[in-house]
């Protein structure tokens, strides 16, 4: 999580963390467990741990972090932890209306139900061409970007974001408060890899009562 707020500006470079103890509260865990996070943090030099004075965080470089291009944030505050629940996976024709990507006229298709920490915020359906290879549903992660990176060693290393307005699918399951068919956030992202052609596209419908589409520069 503190990876994710530091990639989505949320901690900023030179920042004061609060204290260990009240951190670890905040995080529902042990002051023990918090420390091997700040120390993984520390080795990765994202964080200056000074004695006696407290821990800082160093953002100086780009950060990889396998959310880092997750943009949805608590309507309320606060970044959340992503998860993800798969509705369905499985091989198709690509649609009509999507953009021209990738060399297939098919891709794997991924359905989800979105949540930050416990509260479902999003659906969304991606595509990836099938020209980047076929991956086992046993293999599908909460984080996509970390299962191509597994299955296909794939990495994504840009996106475009189009943010406007769409209509609920048919296949939002109850857990969605926007239902089908009603008008709410509507996001559409082209991502790259190591190659010079896009080999992923994405639809993702938002519950702006409980998410927001944040994008920082720092």
């Amino acid at each position: 999580m503190m990876i994710r707020d530091i990639a989505a500006g949320r901690l900023v470079d030179g920042q004061k963390l609060p204290p260990e103890r009240q951190m670890a509260q905040a995080h529902d865990t042990t002051v023990r467990t918090l420390r091997k996070a700040l120390a993984e943090l520390e080795a990765q030099g994202l964080l200056d741990r000074r004695q006696g004075s407290g821990n800082y965080i160093r953002a100086g470089e780009p950060t990889r972090a396998v959310y880092s291009m997750f943009r949805l944030e608590h309507a309320q505050g606060g970044g959340g932890l992503p998860r993800a629940r798969l509705l369905s996976v499985g091989s198709h024709p690509k649609d009509a209306g999507q953009p021209a990507y990738g060399s297939a006229d098919h891709g794997t298709r991924f359905r989800r139900l979105r949540f930050l920490d416990d509260t479902p915020i999003a659906v969304e359906e991606i595509w990836l061409d099938g020209g980047a290879g076929a991956i086992p549903p046993e293999m599908v992660q909460d984080s996509l970007y970390l299962t191509y990176k597994r299955a296909l060693k794939l990495w994504i290393t840009r996106a475009e974001d189009r943010v406007g307005l769409g209509t609920v699918p048919d296949w939002a399951p109850p857990d969605f408060a926007p239902r089908p068919g009603s008008t709410t956030a509507f996001i559409q992202r082209l991502s790259w890899a190591q190659t010079q052609d896009a080999v992923e596209f994405s639809r993702t419908w938002y519950d702006t009562d409980r998410a927001l589409y944040v994008q920082r520069l720092v």
